[in-house]
């Protein structure tokens, strides 16, 4: 995973030039004190905000499969994220609940985590994600059944358009054994207990 502090890409410098276009296209000076650094400053955010692309979700949880006989729910919940909807590149924020059934291996919890965290860094909407990080664990763990829970709040529903600044949208998607309501009851109850 890259370091929040080394940013190296190609495409540094090139972006440092489009936001310095960006900030004169606004009407402002890019070349005024507090602005100076601004260009490269978001070029870097936009790179670790983004640094999804660069990583295999499915390598991370390969790198840490463990072969294990433990055949009841594994839940992960309270998984902060933050992620960029690509429809106003605005972020969307909060926190993903994972359960997976192991049928014959594990994986390091935190390896979870690092899903979601590879999703969220891509540009997103968060019905994708929710489908991406199920799609994830399902196929590289192939357990009896995964179920995934988004919530999250929208800048760009607190910000522009309707500015609803208390609105949580809630996604979700399961597999396998999760079809079954009372599997999927056990899992809400785990997550909002």
């Amino acid at each position: 995973m890259l370091d929040k502090e080394i940013i190296v890409s190609p495409a540094l410098d090139e972006l440092k030039d489009h936001y310095k276009r960006i900030i004169t296209l606004l009407g402002e000076d890019a070349e005024r004190e507090g602005l100076i650094k601004t260009p490269e400053r978001v070029a870097k955010a936009m790179l670790n905000l983004t640094k999804g692309y660069t990583m295999n979700p499915h390598e991370v949880l390969s790198s840490a499969k463990f072969k294990e006989e433990y055949s009841q729910m594994v839940v992960v919940k309270d998984i902060d994220f933050f992620s960029l909807c690509e429809h106003h590149m605005l972020p969307f924020y909060g926190k993903a609940h994972v359960a997976y059934i192991p049928n014959g291996y594990i994986t390091g919890l935190s390896k979870i985590a690092r899903v979601v965290d590879i999703y969220s860094h891509r540009l997103q909407v968060q019905e994708r994600m929710t489908l991406q990080i199920k799609e994830c664990i399902q196929e590289t763990l192939n357990p009896l059944g995964v179920m995934v829970v988004v919530e999250a709040k929208h800048m760009c529903m607190q910000m522009r358009g309707v500015e609803k600044q208390n609105s949580v949208t809630t996604t979700s998607d399961f597999t396998g054994a999760f079809n079954q309501a009372k599997t999927r009851e056990e899992f809400m109850y785990l997550i909002n207990r």
